[in-house]
Order: structure tokens, then sequence, then C-alpha cells
């Protein structure tokens, strides 16, 4: 049996390796690539895709599952091997129910639509990026249908990022969450509105990458296993344990977006520099779930980035990069101005009590879709309206609109809902973490960040993929994911900052 472990193990390998071949390729793209790169790039993609997927559905990985499942029940089940035995078996039954042909046109069809967004966006122009996405949005539902019978057609494509969560459980989850929220909101809403003016004035470029940088370093990002470059949507992804990329953006209107796009895309680059060695080459070398690899960057950018101890450690830091611009603001003010609650446009750029509502929008368009009661062609005035309905703004274009989000360009239909989830569980993580550290807010006053990151490292990081994200957060927190501590979080949090 062990001979056929090893050999089950090769190919995996083999796969694990394609698929980072097509992350690099795919990483250029969204970096350096030239625009007119586009069609030739998606051939590379299309191909790769197409011989990962071959090659893990083959009837020799088939015929090798079956013979060492009932072997994996021999084993401690925590095991590296069993656990890679067990995650495997659900991902060949998802894959092997996929044509080929299929993954090769999604690899093709979401190439060029990645292109077309970023012209889109660019200028402005919906119309650019409209057939695209109707090719997309063909193409999932085409892979949700591989799937009947289901629940719902949401249900699938949710798998895809959250294995094991049913659109019901999360619809359930958003019910109890949302009117806590609005609530929250409205009593934001009847206080004095906080002066944030000083973040809306010219910061050099090279000032923000140069802070961003010292900040994730003290966290801990190794820079002999990662680096980042700038990107027109931030991101962070993976060629494997020992080499792990993430990306940022400058927006000249909005002074801390750079920093915390880095802190945030560090909290996931975090996640995968801490995945166990002895996992590298298989598909249990990355993240839970996405909303457990969320719950890592919101935590490091919200609940660290966004606190008062924080910024008693790095504030001081900063006035010196941007003495003009901080001149007459104090570090209270500061962290008023960088937590201020206001509906905005950008959803990446949304504070802590407004952000899930940009998520729930998102989910009910992307049922819409799926179900077929929503058009392509109509969603920029549909998300006009939703953004007038559950955050009381209207974009002035699409560009700061629909098109804002990279997200269906690439097809992830499913992955929105991660977010906020992944908010929810960084609250559950963060109420143990200080439980189990109880001077954690004096070690981050000191720029310390060894400590939680070790434990975050024994208790979540070098996991990987062994454990679906409802029975990871048991383990963790002793209860699957909830709202309850999130809720906590904000109330006592915005208590504080706006005297509620």
């Amino acid at each position: 049996m062990e001979q056929k472990l090893e050999k089950f193990k090769q190919i995996l390998a083999e796969v694990v390796d394609l698929n980072h071949a097509s992350a690099v390729a795919g990483w250029d793209q969204q970096v350096y690539m030239p625009r007119g790169g586009a069609v030739d790039r998606g051939n590379i993609l299309e191909t790769l895709a197409a011989i990962a997927h071959k090659k893990f559905t083959s009837d020799e990985v088939g015929k090798l599952l079956e013979e060492l499942k009932p072997y994996a029940e021999t084993l401690e089940p925590d095991s590296d091997d069993a656990c890679l035995i067990k995650r495997v078996a659900h991902d060949y039954d998802k894959e092997t129910r996929v044509p080929s042909r299929w993954v090769a046109d999604f690899a093709r069809v979401t190439t060029l639509a990645q292109t077309a967004w970023e012209e889109a966006k660019t200028d402005n122009k919906f119309e650019v990026f409209q057939p695209h996405l109707e090719e997309v949005v063909k193409l999932r539902r085409e892979y949700a249908d591989f799937f009947k019978p289901y629940d719902h057609i949401y249900d699938p494509l949710l798998d895809d990022f959250e294995p094991g969560m049913k659109t019901v459980d999360v619809e359930r989850i958003f019910n109890a969450l949302r009117p806590q929220q609005v609530d929250l909101l409205k009593k934001i809403a009847a206080k004095p509105e906080i002066d944030d003016s000083f973040l809306h004035v010219p910061y050099s470029e090279q000032g923000q990458w140069d802070f961003g940088v010292e900040v994730i370093t003290r966290f801990g990002f190794d820079w002999n296993r990662g680096r980042q470059d700038k990107s027109m949507h931030p991101f962070t992804t993976s060629f494997g344990v020992d080499d792990v990329r993430i990306t940022t953006r400058f927006d000249p209107k909005r002074a801390a977006s750079a920093l915390f796009s880095t802190i945030h895309e560090g909290g996931h680059a975090l996640y995968e520099q801490g995945i166990s060695p002895t996992l590298r080459r298989t598909p249990l070398a990355d993240g839970a779930s996405m909303a457990v690899h969320e719950s890592q960057s919101r935590m490091w950018e919200n609940m660290v980035g966004r606190s008062k101890a924080f910024w008693k450690f790095f504030y001081p830091r900063l006035v010196e990069i941007f003495p003009q611009q901080l001149a007459n603001v104090s570090m209270e003010q500061y962290y008023r101005g960088i937590n201020k609650v206001e509906p905005s446009l950008i959803r990446v750029e949304a504070d802590e009590a407004t952000y899930n509502l940009h998520i729930m929008l998102r989910m009910e368009l992307e049922i819409g879709l799926m179900e077929g009661k929503i058009q392509v062609k109509d969603l920029p005035e549909i998300w006009n309206s939703k953004m007038k309905e559950y955050l009381g703004i209207v974009p002035p274009d699409n560009r700061e609109g629909v098109l804002q989000d990279v997200h269906w360009c690439g097809g992830a239909f499913g992955y929105f809902p991660t977010y906020a989830l992944g908010n929810l569980v960084s609250a559950q993580i963060w109420e143990k973490l200080n439980q189990d550290i109880p001077n954690l807010e004096d070690q981050i006053s000191q720029g310390k960040f060894d400590e939680m990151l070790g434990w975050l490292r024994s208790k979540i990081h070098r996991f990987g993929k062994k454990f679906e994200s409802q029975d990871l957060v048991k383990r963790v927190t002793g209860s699957t994911i909830t709202p309850e501590p999130y809720m906590r979080y904000l109330k006592t949090k915005y208590t504080e900052i706006y005297n509620l």
C-alpha cells in the first residue's frame, strides 16, 4: 500500500506543479504582461489547465483513490496522509464531473475577460466587458449543471471556495447579521461626523510603499520567500510554500489604501508562508477555505492594523515619513480617521461597519445571475439601485460601481460570501487569541508580533487544507461560524470611537 500511496502523491505533485505554473502565468498577467498579450496568455493557461485536469481526473488516480480509501480508515484521522486522501476524494468527485474541454474553455475565456475588464475599468466602458462576462456567466451556469441535483444552483460554486457550506447556511448567517449591522449604522449616523480630511491629501507613493513594507516585515513576512509588486487589484498568490507573492495598489485620493491593502495581502501571505513544509507539492498546501484565509487577512488589517495599540507603536514612524501631511494630526485623530464609518462606493476601502453590506449586495447579484433572474446587460443599473438600497449612495460611473472588482472576470462566482464569513471567523479567532495571550494588546503597542504569529501558525496555518473550515474554526474557537463575536467586536470598538 505504501507504493500505491507514493504513486498517488507523485501524480498529485505533478498536478500541483502544473497549477503553480498556471499561477505564475496568472500573476505575471496582472503585474507585468502587456495588454496585447492576452490571447497568447489565454492559450498558455488553457493548455496548462487542460493538462492538469486530465492528469488529476485520470482513471489511474480514481483507481488509486478507491484502493487508498480503506487504508485511510486505518490511519490517525488527523494525519497528513488520511487528510490528503479524504480531501482529494472530495476534489476528485467534483472534478471528474467537469469535462476537460470545459476547463480549457474556462481558462481561455477568463483570461480574455481579465484583459477586457482592465480596459473597461480604465476607460469606464462596461460594454467592453459585457460580452466577456456573459460568456463567463454562461460557463459558470454550465458548471453548476454538472452537479445536479443540487439544493441551489449557487451551491456548487460556493463549495469551490467554502467546501461543505451551502447557500442556505450563508443566507441564514447573513440574515442574522444584516439587521444588527444596520442598527449599528443608524446609531453611528446620528453622531457627529469624524474629520478624516488629512487622509485625502497627496502622500508620496514611495513613502506609502516603504511604510507598508516596514509594517509587514515586523509582522513576520519572510522576504526571502515572498515579494510585493503593484497591480490594478491587490491579490495574493502562491507558487509553493516558499514562494508567496502579494501586490498592492496606490490611490492618490486615499492615502491609507496602499497601507491597508499591503497589510491585508500580507495577512494572506503569512498564512501561506506558515503552511507546514510536510504538505509541499500536495493539494493540502493551501488555505482551509477562503473564509479562513480571509479571516487571517482581515484580522491583520483591521483588528491589528486599525487598532489603537498598533498606532501607538507605528504612528511616530508614519509621521517621520509624512511630516508635512501629519504635522497637525494627533495619533488619536489619525486612529479615529482611519476608523471613520461612512457608506462608500468601493468595497476594498469600506469601513468595518459597512463592509459586509457590500458583500451581501454582490452575493444577491451573483445568485440572480445564476438563477437567470438578472441579465448581464442590466448589471450596471441593478448595481446602482442596490447600492442606493443597501448603502444610500449611487456610483458616479461604472468604474466605481459594477466594474470595481476583479472577481467576475476570473469566474469566481461564490467567492464574495467568503469575505464576510472571513470577517466573522476573524472575530471568533481574535477572541480566542486574546484569551490565550492576555497581554496581546501590550505586545502590539510595542511592535511585537512573534507570539501572535506563533499562535496562528500553531493553531491554523500549519494545517493548510487538512480540515474543512467549519471543523477548523470549531477546533480553534469551540464553535462553528457565528456572527455574535463579530458584532461584539464592532459594538465595543465603535461605542468607544463614536460615544454610542
